[in-house]
């Protein structure tokens, strides 16, 4: 007896909604501090131009960014290396010691012969000069969120050769002898800033300040603290 051919009724598929075009992008959270307002907006309308980045958060002043910046946790710190009552290699050793795992990124309009190797020693990921193009900075931003380090090329080679040649200290630029605290106060003193104001925005008694400046002459080989002074002012770019 013929059996009759059962027909399977075919699910219809299903088509997947299309995917957002945001929705598997991951933006890393950028914390920004720097000691100018339109500086800081500058950068934030760039970084928050690119589909994978975000400004979390903002701060001008290192006692007062460290809070906010363990609030917002980014992913990513932007900091300037010159702040307005501070200065950003002290903020950068207060995060790393609070918060080791997170990446910084120094950006600065100083030298970078200056203070690059301070900056990686006390825990920086990277540094980049202002002058820099944008492009720069934003590959500069996602190398170190990849876990890598980022110095220019220059710098780069120059750290190379001080390595593989060992340290010349008869080479060295003549404020390289001066110590991350001794180099703050000369910054401040290249701003105009006295020894009683230089004393209250570090929290250091004006005796303290007084023994930098002295061991800063003695280092620079200055005489006089006019001749400091000048010196300073030559030295000291704005910020």
């Amino acid at each position: 007896m013929p059996t009759a051919k059962t027909k399977v009724a075919s699910r219809p598929q299903k088509t997947p909604p299309p995917a957002s075009p945001t929705a598997a992008v991951k933006r890393h959270k950028i914390f920004l501090v720097d000691d100018h307002p339109i500086v800081r907006q500058g950068l934030a309308q760039l970084i928050n131009h690119e589909p994978d980045l975000i400004v979390c958060g903002q701060g001008e002043d290192a006692y007062q960014s460290l809070k906010p910046i363990k609030e917002a946790r980014p992913d990513l710190v932007l900091l300037d290396v010159s702040l307005k009552d501070s200065d950003g290699i002290e903020l950068l050793k207060e995060l790393k010691a609070q918060m080791p795992d997170l990446p910084v990124l120094m950006l600065s309009m100083h030298d970078e012969a200056l203070y690059t190797e301070r900056a990686l020693r006390a825990g920086a990921r990277g540094y980049v000069m202002k002058q820099e193009a944008p492009q720069t900075l934003l590959a500069a931003i996602r190398k170190v969120l990849a876990g890598q380090v980022h110095v220019s090329d220059a710098m780069g080679a120059s750290l190379l050769q001080g390595m593989v040649g060992g340290k010349n200290p008869e080479g060295k630029l003549p404020m390289d002898r001066l110590t991350d605290r001794e180099l703050e106060v000369f910054r401040m003193i290249g701003s105009g800033q006295t020894v009683k104001e230089i004393a209250e925005k570090l929290f250091l008694s004006a005796k303290t300040v007084e023994a930098h400046r002295e061991h800063i002459k003695q280092k620079l080989n200055l005489k006089s603290s006019a001749e400091l002074l000048r010196y300073a002012i030559r030295n000291t770019p704005e910020s």
